[in-house]
């Protein structure tokens, strides 16, 4: 402890250091070309369950696990003796030619939580890799079966599907395109399913069909020839945690399997935890893709590391074809890190133990609590499931308008929370909660209160700027 607490007081000494420095040489992400490497964010010292500590001392409950990945919770050391012991054992290998022991261990036991016949992974660094490396198998398995023409992708407004050049292609969420290319000669998007901005005066079940039914005409306009694959998140997460109507993504998932266009849940948000079981997609969506992506809860955000689960009966196809000798030419460094999957074997290990049968039994009074917000005039929704919460701010109930004149209304509602204690992830109109899994009752009860407080002042602040009036 005594070496714990010298090694902070050195940090402290260099906090300032850390920021002069961060403003001279480091490239923040998302940034904006004002303010491009010449950015220092809040500094963060350290973490300890559910809690960060800031760079003035103040403890803060980390509102959004890091980036939805601190599933088990901040030092953890059965994990961090994990990472030593297998760096001391096997701290590399190359995985163009040889291999190790708990990357095949780990793909089997993602095997057992997968559904349907998701057998077999693939390894990456993250989730934007782990997409990319599905469409890209899309793409060969097309190509092997002689189907070159086979290589469009569905999307949908409101996705989040990564920052690498194919897979940021499928993004959806406002701003995320303004300044940026991509490949939109691959991609067909399609209406968000966000029940919250459904046409008014239609019901849910009656939006839900329209889904469908744009879905369908969709594939029949394009071509189901001309379409490889449906990308998807069972829940929008950085899209404002959006909930798609019951029984949408069953209807989705059978009109792919009768257009041959394979179905890819993305799951590096919902997967391990989040929901409450290692995949939501079979366990809470009833639905069997064609493949599975994965990454942040898988370490719980001690090591970079993604993934892609692969239906068995797409490699026995590509086994059957008369290319055996076509190469799928895509690998990464990474690809396998021996650290990384002992990490994530351990990681899986304590979600199976009690923290996601924790997260099952915190989740419903987690939504319930947050619901609450829902009277204060400048919250127009609350909305979530499992341990994924969104609070969306607009100007007026009735129209639904965000804050015309104040689109940032997230970041005053995170500088306030900050003051108090608790740290928001702000998109736009909308504070993201998804706390650590381990996160108690009574944590919850001072989340959201204190989210409470942050909103109530924010709306004053908006009151006495004249930008609202409530």
């Amino acid at each position: 402890m005594a070496a714990a607490r010298d090694l902070r007081a050195m940090e402290m000494a260099g906090d300032d250091d850390a920021v002069e420095l961060a403003k001279r040489h480091l490239v923040q992400p998302w940034p904006y070309a004002g303010s491009v490497g010449n950015e220092a964010r809040a500094l963060i010292g350290e973490g300890d369950g559910i809690y960060i500590t800031d760079v003035t001392g103040k403890r803060l409950i980390d509102g959004p696990a890091g980036m939805w990945c601190i599933n088990v919770g901040h030092r953890r050391e059965e994990l961090a003796r994990v990472m030593y012991d297998q760096a001391m054992m096997l701290s590399y290998n190359t995985p163009w030619y040889t291999m190790n022991a708990p990357s095949a261990e780990l793909a089997k036991r993602i095997a057992d939580h997968a559904p349907g016949d998701l057998s077999h992974t693939f390894f990456t660094t993250g989730g934007s890799s782990a997409v990319e490396t599905a469409l890209r198998f899309m793409q060969f398995y097309n190509n092997v079966r002689g189907r070159p023409e086979k290589k469009l992708i569905l999307s949908r407004g409101g996705a989040y599907h990564g920052s690498t050049y194919l897979s940021a292609s499928l993004n959806g969420r406002p701003r995320d395109r303004d300044w940026m290319d991509g490949a939109d000669h691959l991609v067909v998007k399609l209406s968000s399913p966000d029940p919250f901005r459904r046409p008014k005066g239609m019901s849910i079940a009656d939006f839900c069909d329209f889904l469908v039914d744009q879905f369908r005409d969709t594939v029949a306009r394009v071509g189901p020839e001309k379409i490889g694959a449906f990308v998807g998140e069972p829940v929008q997460a950085s899209g404002g945690v959006v909930v798609p109507p019951d029984g949408y993504l069953k209807r989705i998932r059978e009109i792919c399997r009768d257009n041959d266009i394979l179905y890819v849940s993305d799951e590096v948000v919902t997967g391990f935890g989040r929901l409450g079981h290692v995949f939501a997609s079979g366990d809470v969506f009833g639905i069997d893709p064609d493949m599975i992506t994965f990454a942040k809860g898988v370490t719980s955000g001690y090591f970079p590391l993604g993934g892609v689960i692969i239906s068995e009966r797409l490699l026995q196809e590509m086994r059957r074809s008369n290319h055996p000798d076509a190469m799928f030419g895509h690998g990464l460094t990474y690809t396998s890190h021996p650290i990384g999957c002992a990490v994530a074997l351990k990681n899986l290990d304590i979600l199976e133990d009690s923290v996601l049968a924790h997260t099952r039994e915190v989740a419903p009074y987690f939504q319930a609590q947050l619901k609450t917000l829902e009277d204060l005039p400048l919250v127009g929704e609350v909305r979530g499931m499992g341990l994924m919460g969104c609070v969306e701010c607009v100007a007026d109930r009735e129209s639904k308008d965000p804050l015309q004149l104040d689109k940032d209304v997230g970041k005053r509602i995170d500088a306030h929370c900050h003051e108090l204690g608790l740290l928001v992830r702000p998109l736009i109109n909308m504070c993201v909660m998804s706390p650590p899994l381990i996160i108690t009752r009574e944590q919850i009860d001072d989340m959201v209160a204190i989210l409470r407080e942050g909103i109530s002042r924010t709306m004053d602040d908006l009151r006495k700027e004249g930008v609202w009036q409530g």
